[in-house]
């Protein structure tokens, strides 16, 4: 569990300007506050990270600019669309990201690593890829052809869910295999030594 927090805490840390937006829009209402809070918190984050001296990753900078260019268009213009993009263009670049293959494998506990063949490792990886495209081309239809408050409801609820059920099952499938390849060593290097006995 703790390989996945890691894994997802920059993707966390970078979607997270959108999902307090989508949070406050859906309870509120009001774009311009919901709009002006995600600002906000998106400087805050990149100023928490200079203070303390962390590296402020590329995608986290680009994750700031957008929120700011498109948060500034939207409180010009009155139009939520352009905020709302945002989260899609930010899917999409981790997703691109994620094509790479074998991206998983610094992820994984080294034991997982060793039982496990690495097509099934890099099919993961290609699926949370799928996943990240997904998500931003249902937050892109949703923006282009429903209100925010339906964007808001619809990706507060598909964006966490779809993470924590791809999760699982990629979890309990690896620990599946894993533990199969394992003991299936383990048998046949008990039966090796048994036999150099006899």
């Amino acid at each position: 569990m703790k390989y996945f927090l890691f894994s997802v805490r920059p993707l966390a840390f970078d979607l997270a300007t959108t999902a307090f937006f989508y949070g406050v829009l859906a309870t509120t209402g009001d774009v311009r506050l919901a709009t002006a809070l995600g600002i906000l918190l998106g400087v805050l984050q990149v100023a928490f990270m200079a203070v303390t001296r962390r590296p402020i990753a590329p995608m986290q900078w680009m994750g700031l600019a957008l929120v700011v260019v498109m948060g500034g268009a939207t409180m010009i213009t009155h139009d939520p669309r352009f905020v709302l993009v945002k989260a899609s263009v930010v899917y999409a670049a981790i997703g691109l990201t994620m094509l790479q293959p074998g991206w998983m494998v610094r992820y994984i506990p080294p034991i997982a690593v060793e039982n496990l063949p690495r097509n099934v490792i890099v099919a993961f990886g290609y699926l949370w890829a799928l996943l990240m495209f997904g998500t931003g081309a249902l937050n892109l239809y949703l923006t282009l052809t429903t209100g925010p408050k339906v964007v808001a409801t619809v990706m507060s609820l598909w964006a966490p869910g779809s993470k924590i059920a791809l999760f699982a099952f990629q979890f309990l499938s690896m620990r599946w295999m894993a533990r199969r390849r394992y003991l299936a060593r383990q048998s046949r290097g008990s039966g090796l030594v048994a036999g150099e006995r006899a």
